[in-house]
């Protein structure tokens, strides 16, 4: 057998095998899995597709699992799946497709497994493994799929704009695996990618997202983005970035390309998390930049509030390219309006006013904060590198102290609105606002004592200054 299966998984092929034969199906498993177990990669989603009628099949082998686990089907497409002891077995019957030039959504009509890796969009994606008993474990190759893998390689089985053409989604899956696996598309298929480019503005917003955040999530997600970028796709999807690259020079002064600035940071931060939305505000982190570009006589390049005006475009970019609008784009938000803020307290003789700001608008996020901060280092001087992180260090440190003296991090100030309406009789209002502002402002300055009386007593004298008196 040419793939080591572990025991559970050969009993899971096996099973199906068997299954198979008591229905006299023709079945194989195919794609993904088989290419993952060829590379020594993780996988538990296996494919399976029969000669026959799949969701019956699917219904045998659950029946034959301890258990008896559920079947979940959908009749119109003949598909079905198993979940199992950590494994998803999707089952689907062989067919041959055809597609209309307005439309990635084919027409199907039943097949031969010839037929079927015939419509699979990448040779390393068309191997088969036979799991009936007369050829259980034997590898199916028709494309050269396993020289592909070899030579590390993606390629089309057939002509690269008809396929493009049929699934333009596929353009987006050829980035993907080459990002995923650090692999070359194959010349023709890129030049296919590159002449069809366009064709993607039918495919929905979700399926793109989708694919995004696979590339985001890879171990080197610049890989991806860079290739987006050079096919034209990127500008077809998400134009704001696209505006980042280049470098402009006005009396020989020039300012980096933001482009591949983002990501180095991406990159940087991708080996230290992987938490998607945070690899999201490294993407975003400097998108407000070509909007507040300008050039000063005598200084050069400036950004000028870059940060603010990104925050703003995060929710329209989440919006346009279907990403959640809930508290992760919160968080995205917050972290690009917030990028700077670590870096201007790296200077000396910072106060504690200030560390207890940053500790109180950073909250939970503080610790992502400054691991997107640390990321944004991508000077190539590795002494520069240093200086910028043992600054962060120290960042890092002067909060942990104000945090222990303090007790900033998640602090709600102890005079509420409800409070503040309640003493002086007044309902919601731009006064209420004024009032609990003072109060946070003088605590996180130092200028009171963070307890109830000191607050109480700073409200109504800050409520005389306003003309505004308590109830008796």
């Amino acid at each position: 057998m040419l793939i080591d299966f572990t025991t559970k998984e050969k009993e899971l092929i096996a099973l199906t095998g068997a299954c198979s034969d008591a229905m006299q199906l023709e079945t194989w498993l195919i794609g993904g899995f088989v290419r993952d177990k060829l590379l020594n990669r993780t996988c538990k989603d296996l494919d399976f597709v029969c000669t026959g009628n799949a969701i019956e099949l699917a219904h045998k082998v659950a029946a034959s699992l301890p258990g008896k686990p559920a079947v979940s089907f959908f009749k119109t497409f003949g598909t079905a799946q198993v979940k199992t002891e950590g494994f998803e077995m999707e089952f689907v019957g062989a067919r041959k497709e055809s597609y209309a030039a307005h439309s990635r959504k084919p027409e199907v009509a039943a097949g031969t497994i010839e037929d079927d890796q015939l419509r699979r969009d990448f040779t390393i994606n068309a191997l088969a493994v036979g799991v009936n008993e007369q050829n259980f474990g034997q590898l199916t190759d028709p494309f050269n799929g396993l020289e592909d893998l070899r030579l590390k390689i993606i390629r089309t089985p057939l002509d690269p704009v008809q396929t493009f053409s049929d699934d333009p989604l596929r353009m987006l899956r050829a980035i993907r695996f080459a990002t995923q696996l650090e692999f070359e598309i194959h010349p023709e298929t890129w030049a296919g990618i590159l002449q069809t480019a366009q064709r993607i503005r039918i495919i929905s917003k979700e399926r793109i997202a989708d694919e995004l955040n696979k590339i985001v999530l890879s171990k080197k997600p610049s890989i991806g983005f860079d290739l987006l970028y050079k096919s034209g796709l990127l500008e077809l999807v998400f134009p704001q970035m696209v505006e980042l690259a280049g470098a402009e020079y006005i009396d020989g002064k020039g300012h980096k390309d933001n482009f591949y600035h983002t990501l180095q940071v991406l990159d940087n931060i991708a080996a230290n998390t992987n938490d998607l939305w945070l690899r999201w505000a490294a993407i975003l982190h400097d998108i407000g930049k070509p909007a507040t570009k300008r050039f000063e006589e005598g200084h050069g390049w400036t950004f000028h509030g870059h940060e603010v005006v990104g925050a703003r475009m995060v929710p329209r970019i989440f919006g346009q390219l279907k990403l959640p609008l809930n508290e992760k784009m919160k968080f995205v938000q917050k972290l690009v309006e917030m990028h700077l803020r670590p870096i201007s307290l790296t200077k000396e003789n910072i106060t504690d006013s200030a560390i207890r700001r940053l500790l109180f608008d950073a909250g939970d996020d503080f610790e992502a904060l400054m691991t997107l901060c640390e990321a944004d280092i991508t000077s190539k001087n590795k002494q520069k590198v240093q200086r910028y992180l043992q600054n962060f260090e120290l960042v890092r440190k002067r909060c942990r102290e104000v945090e222990e003296k303090d007790h900033i991090r998640n602090w709600q100030p102890p005079i509420t609105g409800e409070i503040i309406m309640q003493t002086f009789g007044v309902p919601p209002s731009k006064v209420v606002g004024i009032l609990k502002s003072a109060v946070k402002d003088a605590i996180l300055d130092g200028e009171i004592e963070n307890n109830y009386e000191a607050a109480h007593a700073f409200m109504i004298q800050k409520a005389r200054e306003l003309n505004l008196a308590p109830l008796v």
